[in-house]
């Protein structure tokens, strides 16, 4: 029974040996010069390259078309860093162009909002401009002076007409009155005219 235990152990360590350089040799697979990422290439050139030991130092052997070809894949990726740092720098420098031009004509926009706003809150007044408020006080001022005016008007035209009113009556009186009083005068004269004919005639008489 020992003896099979032994042997089942061994058989499962052989096979995760065995699935573990699989998988290893399907990692080391993947890694390749021609693509994936600098890091990857690096992995790739580690694992290909030897060691040997030379009076007890230790050397590690790379096969030189690996190193210049990871040289030159390193080059490419930094002049591909490089342009793409200038575009990026380039999109930056328009982006903030566009955003200086915004903001000028946010800043006009702003202007001419407030311009119009200011006219749109303001009336002119005998070519001056003036507040809605101060033109209300102005325009209201004036129609209250002018029905002010108006009644003042109304008020003496009306004591007026009372008075002219009054002078016809007293004028018409008075005409009566020059009338009654001509009259008895006429009256008086006829009177006195004829009372000096009768001593007229008297006097005709005795002589």
């Amino acid at each position: 029974m020992k003896f099979y235990r032994i042997l089942l152990l061994l058989a499962f360590l052989l096979a995760a040996n065995l699935q573990f350089a699989q998988d290893a040799k399907e990692e080391e697979d993947k890694l390749s010069l021609d693509e994936g990422p600098i890091s990857n290439q690096f992995d790739y050139v580690a694992k290909r390259s030897g060691n040997y030991r030379a009076d007890g130092i230790r050397y590690e052997v790379v096969k030189e078309t690996n190193l210049f070809k990871i040289r030159k894949n390193v080059l490419d990726s930094i002049a591909a860093m490089n342009k793409k740092t200038s575009e990026l720098k380039s999109t930056i420098s328009e982006h903030e162009t566009t955003i200086t031009s915004l903001n000028k004509k946010l800043d006009e926009t702003t202007t001419n909002l407030s311009l119009v706003t200011d006219e749109k809150d303001s009336m002119s007044f005998i070519g001056i401009p003036v507040s809605k408020g101060t033109y209300n006080f102005i325009l209201w001022t004036i129609i209250g002076s002018l029905f002010l005016m108006l009644g003042l008007f109304i008020y003496r035209f009306r004591n007026s007409n009372i008075l002219t009113q009054e002078a016809k009556q007293n004028l018409s009186e008075l005409e009566i009155e020059y009338e009654d009083h001509r009259r008895r005068a006429l009256e008086r004269e006829q009177k006195i005219s004829r009372h000096l004919q009768d001593e007229i005639n008297k006097q005709k008489k005795t002589k």
